[in-house]
């Protein structure tokens, strides 16, 4: 059994205007995670992934393919983080 973890993620390539937030939330939520996506105005995507830890590390792998629209260049891990409080996966505004 493993652990719960929280991980920040930011992902570069191209990322926006290809339907990148929308699997995500999807993957997400597919998995069981907690969290949220949005893009950033630098033009990468930024995620927090909190459930099981071997949920979170599964999405953060996905996240170097992405939908098939995406060119991933880099998927940087920011920052682990408490686990998420609030259930659900959300979309939120870009920041």
């Amino acid at each position: 059994m493993t652990g719960t973890l929280a991980l920040r993620v930011r992902i570069e390539g191209r990322v926006q205007g290809v339907w990148f937030r929308g699997w995500t939330a999807d993957e997400a939520r597919r998995l069981g995670l907690n969290g949220w996506v949005r893009n950033r105005r630098d033009g990468s995507v930024e995620a927090l992934f909190s459930g099981p830890e071997d949920a979170v590390r599964e999405m953060a792998a996905l996240c170097h393919d992405g939908p098939p629209a995406a060119r991933v260049t880099a998927v940087i891990e920011t920052a682990e983080e408490a686990p998420s409080e609030a259930a659900g996966f959300v979309q939120l505004p870009s920041a």
